[in-house]
């Protein structure tokens, strides 16, 4: 068994290896790869990537990174496209061909074919003296100087290349489309990472109560309302317009502070400037402003007027913290 020291060492070599191939592709952001962004850009189909083995994972990846940032992408994987999948290939669409030799069986009697299709061919490959490399008419260059496996063989390096690769080419097209997050919002709406970006403040303090009290409550008055909806706080109302808040750490602060609390009302206890945040921000920025702030509550308006309010747990039950 190996030792601890031997085990850390490997990793760190492996992580060296990787990081220095990603650096060396810096070279290859050039203008092969300025005309790969921009042929996609004006492309009226979708970019079809084609791949075997790992590099067939890699392109499924891509494919993902490209339909969540705005640009259509499907895979096809070379041994099933000379089995009739070729077929999915449409007038307009581009394709990528992703291989690291570029001279696999799969890849040499896929490329011509794909000429043949009259499809702007690009070759994502680390070979470029490889018969992809031949038949591509744009080459995004991934070429590592060796693998992190200590054979040379198990495709480490060579799959980080293309990986970023792939993700320098998403990132350019996402920011030549002017994709924002609004759209990263429309193909993102499940999960925790969606509700950041489309969950309406409005939404979660729909579910509370409001809880409200007049200025000149009692003490007694204000500890039961707070106890009764379970949000630890009460809003003072008066004549419609909000005045203040008192929450749980300020009934609990006065009670140390005094021994007669007969004549303490809730204008006493309020928090004359409340922070507040309009029903429809989203929920990301009520979170930012309990953070800034140092908060558990927040108010939540409509028009300036009262509509709820929103507590920490319910962004933890939303999954946004």
């Amino acid at each position: 068994m190996k030792s601890k020291n031997s085990i850390i060492e490997n990793a760190i070599s492996t992580l060296k290896l990787e990081s220095e191939a990603i650096l060396n592709l810096l070279p290859s952001i050039n203008n092969d790869f300025v005309a790969v962004v921009e042929a996609v850009l004006i492309c009226k189909g979708r970019i079809v990537i084609t791949g075997i083995g790992k590099s067939a994972i890699i392109a499924q990846k891509i494919v993902a990174t490209l339909n969540s940032t705005g640009t259509p992408a499907i895979f096809m994987h070379a041994a099933d496209a000379v089995h009739g999948d070729l077929g999915m290939i449409q007038a307009n669409d581009i394709v990528m061909c992703i291989s690291k030799s570029g001279n696999t069986p799969e890849i040499k009697l896929l490329a011509p074919l794909l000429k043949q299709s009259g499809n702007l061919l690009i070759g994502m490959v680390g070979n470029i003296n490889s018969e992809l490399s031949k038949q591509a008419d744009l080459i995004l260059n991934t070429t590592v100087e060796k693998e992190a496996c200590p054979h040379n063989l198990a495709p480490t390096t060579s799959t980080t290349a293309q990986l970023a690769m792939g993700d320098a080419l998403a990132i350019c097209l996402l920011k030549a489309r002017n994709f924002d997050t609004q759209d990263f919002a429309k193909y993102h709406p499940g999960g925790s990472l969606g509700k950041k970006l489309y969950l309406k403040i409005g939404n979660l303090a729909a579910k509370n109560e409001k809880p409200s009290i007049s200025p000149n409550a009692s003490v007694k008055d204000v500890i039961i309302e707070i106890s009764k909806n379970r949000l630890g706080a009460v809003v003072v109302i008066e004549n419609d317009k909000i005045l203040g808040i008192i929450t749980d750490g300020d009934i609990r602060r006065m009670l140390e502070k005094n021994s007669n609390i007969g004549h303490i009302t809730a204008a006493d206890l309020m928090h004359r400037n409340p922070k507040k945040i309009d029903k429809n921000e989203l929920a990301l920025l009520a979170l930012e402003m309990i953070k800034e702030n140092n908060i558990t509550q927040l108010l939540v308006t409509k028009d300036e007027k009262y509509y709820g309010i929103i507590h920490m747990h319910d962004l933890l039950q939303e999954g946004i913290i």
